[in-house]
């Protein structure tokens, strides 16, 4: 060999030499100062390295440590809240990584152990998250880990303040392999407080051993917070790439309304429910298919689809019931559900239902959530294929949601009963301070006698067609505060039908005719030539402009009001035969008192006068003239049937035109 190869080899075996004693000898400490400038300055905030830091370059697997790792906030949190704690301290995080599967591009980490970090998440108001580096992007790339075959977490705390949510989490946080069949499995758990109720989390994983970023990685997950339970059972498509999986997921709970806390969803108040279906997720988009399960006393199927990225969350479905159960659907609007037995209710919704109850409330005064309502965009179609409503002839209910920019739309509202149907919209408008509801819906081909009790003998005590529009507008963030202040008109139109007649003779108080003919039973009819009742509504009080009921042998005329605001009614009506009665007492029916609990009674003054009077002119003429007072010749004239009916379907009740 030559003399000039040797000194070429000597020189090569020298450079290899000192390089070798170079990374002997370096002290890495001296790399903390540019490794944080450089991370500072891509992550935007202080980052640091306090305590050593040690290199292990002489492996195919090389180990890093690096002791007292701190990440501080960035900019903006600082600015919301000088005093706040630093994002990240870390006691020690120590890692390997292959070099082979690197060089082709593809990251594994033999080992990650994260010593006694303490971590703390900040999301303001406005949406921007101190866990998202640079700047926000709409429809940010979600996270991909490395593959990690062996993951520690010792001694962690986590603190989670979403202001956007109104959620706060403090808990603790580690991770371990356990021993157990198969070489062992990943298990991660967390516990603290969300929003004030316990919260717990675990989550397993398949042994990370063998783990590679080509296989699916098994998971299962238990998370609890409160009366709230998520069970998951399936695989990460592509370690540890968190934006795709599949799973089987099954939720339950006391409302799926407190699901907004894990989710970030609106949804919408109801009774303890159970569902189980297919979760995937793509990116971006979460696909819960093949949805089964219950709410309260219904069940319920269907697809669900979420989009994330966008400027809100975006949620699609189509669901359908075989069976509902009419009050569940009133949870919906913030009405506690029944509470008898057999009906499933929390715990909450029946002391609700008992507070109902107890002062006698018709309308529900739960308060809108209107900023959740404003947070989210929604397209949702709902079907029940029968419909459990005791007292209603209600057979199917389908509705069409659509949810955009803060604006609720349900168009249309469809009812259909066993003879009739009940179609309108509503729309909602929750961008203003206090939102605001419009309500247009219209009752057509209905029954009379399917809504009104039949009597002990099995027949009805009314007969005939009805119809019925109800329109209104009101601002208020509950159902009750926005009828209270509702403007608008409601009218309703029987153009014909028939009557028991003791129940029309009662109309005008015939205390001959009408007791004999209920004592004895009777099952006599009499015509109903019309009924119309047209209220005018402003803020919140419904005036009768026309109440009339025209029957073969009474004319029955009212006038009052009913509050909407404090839930009572105070009408009367006055009847006048058409037939000459020997006892007829011209004594006006009164209808006063809450909506729920009525009281019909008489008015007593007009026949206190009557009786007063024919006593005084009996003691002078005759004992016959006391009963004039109570004798009438039958002389009220039909009612403008042709009239009323069509100044109500001018107020857009849906008759047809008289000819």
């Amino acid at each position: 060999m030559s003399r000039r190869a040797l000194i070429g080899i000597g020189a090569a075996l020298a450079l290899v030499g000192a390089i070798v004693a170079f990374l002997v000898l370096f002290d890495w400490n001296l790399l903390r100062g540019p490794i944080g400038r450089y991370a500072s300055a891509r992550l935007g905030r202080e980052v640091a390295i306090t305590g050593d830091l040690r290199v292990h370059p002489w492996s195919f697997s090389p180990r890093v440590e690096a002791n007292g790792v701190l990440v501080g906030q960035p900019a903006w949190a600082k600015a919301l809240d000088p005093d706040t704690a630093p994002m990240a301290r870390i006691g020690r995080v120590a890692l390997r990584i292959k070099l082979p599967p690197l060089l082709r591009g593809r990251t594994i980490l033999p080992y990650l152990i994260v010593d006694q970090p303490d971590v703390r998440l900040l999301r303001a108001k406005d949406g921007q998250a101190n866990w998202t580096f640079g700047a926000t992007k709409r429809g940010q790339t979600p996270v991909k880990l490395p593959a990690i075959q062996r993951f520690v977490i010792n001694d962690g705390r986590l603190r989670v303040d979403d202001r956007q949510r109104r959620v706060l989490f403090v808990g603790s946080v580690s991770a371990q392999e356990r021993a157990g069949e198969h070489g062992g499995r990943f298990v991660l758990e967390g516990r603290g407080r969300l929003n004030d109720a316990v919260f717990l989390a675990e989550v397993k994983g398949g042994p990370l051993l063998n783990i590679t970023p080509d296989h699916p990685y098994p998971f299962d997950a238990d998370i609890r917070a409160g009366s709230t339970r998520v069970l998951a059972q399936g695989d990460i498509t592509k370690p540890f790439d968190l934006g795709r999986f599949d799973a089987r997921l099954s939720l339950s709970g006391a409302d799926l309304n407190r699901l907004h806390d894990l989710t970030g969803l609106t949804l919408p108040n109801t009774p303890p429910y159970q569902l189980s279906g297919r979760l995937t997720r793509a990116g971006n988009r979460y696909a819960f298919e093949k949805l089964t399960g219950r709410v309260g006393d219904s069940d319920i199927a269907g697809d669900l689809v979420v989009l994330t990225g966008g400027e809100r969350p975006y949620l699609e479905a189509t669901l359908r019931s075989r069976r509902l159960d009419f009050d569940d659907l009133g949870s919906l609007v913030g009405a506690a559900p029944a509470t008898g037995r057999g009906e499933t209710a929390s715990a909450g919704q029946r002391i609700e239902a008992a507070r109902r109850d107890a002062i006698r409330r018709l309308l529900p005064d739960a308060t809108l959530q209107v900023d959740r309502v404003r947070a989210m965009d929604a397209k949702v179609s709902y079907r029940a294929e029968t419909v459990n409503a005791p007292n209603l002839p209600l057979r199917k209910v389908s509705l069409e949601v659509n949810l955009n920019k803060g604006v609720l739309t349900l168009d249309p509202i469809a009812f259909t009963f066993s003879r009739g149907d009940l179609k309108g919209r509503a729309r909602l408008d929750a961008r203003p301070a206090v939102p605001r509801t419009d309500l247009d819906v219209r009752l057509t081909n209905a029954r009379l006698e399917d809504f009104i009790p039949i009597m002990s003998d099995g027949r009805p005590v009314i007969e005939g067609p009805v119809m019925a529009r109800v329109r209104l507008s009101g601002e208020g963030n509950s159902v009750h505060r926005a009828a209270a202040a509702a403007d608008g008109s409601i009218t309703l139109v029987a153009p014909r039908g028939q009557i028991r007649q003791a129940f029309a003779e009662l109309l005008g108080v015939n205390a001959s005719k009408g007791l004999i003919l209920l004592l004895s039973k009777s099952d006599k009819q009499t015509p109903v030539r019309c009924a119309v009742a047209d209220f005018d509504v402003r803020n919140g009080v419904m005036t009768a402009d026309h109440l009339v009921a025209d029957t073969g042998v009474v004319l029955a005329r009212g006038r009052g009001t009913l509050n909407l605001g404090t839930e009572t009614m105070d009408l009367r009506i006055e009847g006048d035969s058409k037939k000459p009665r020997l006892v007829r007492l011209f004594v006006p029916i009164t209808i006063r008192g809450p909506f729920m609990a009525p009281r019909v009674g008489l008015e007593p003054g007009k026949a206190v006068g009557q009786g007063g009077a024919a006593a005084a002119l009996g003691s002078l003429v005759n004992p016959l003239a006391a009963l004039l007072p109570f004798v009438t010749t039958g002389e009220a004239k039909d009612a403008d049937c042709a009239g009323l009916v069509d100044d109500a379907r001018r107020q857009g009740a849906p008759v047809k035109a008289s000819r």
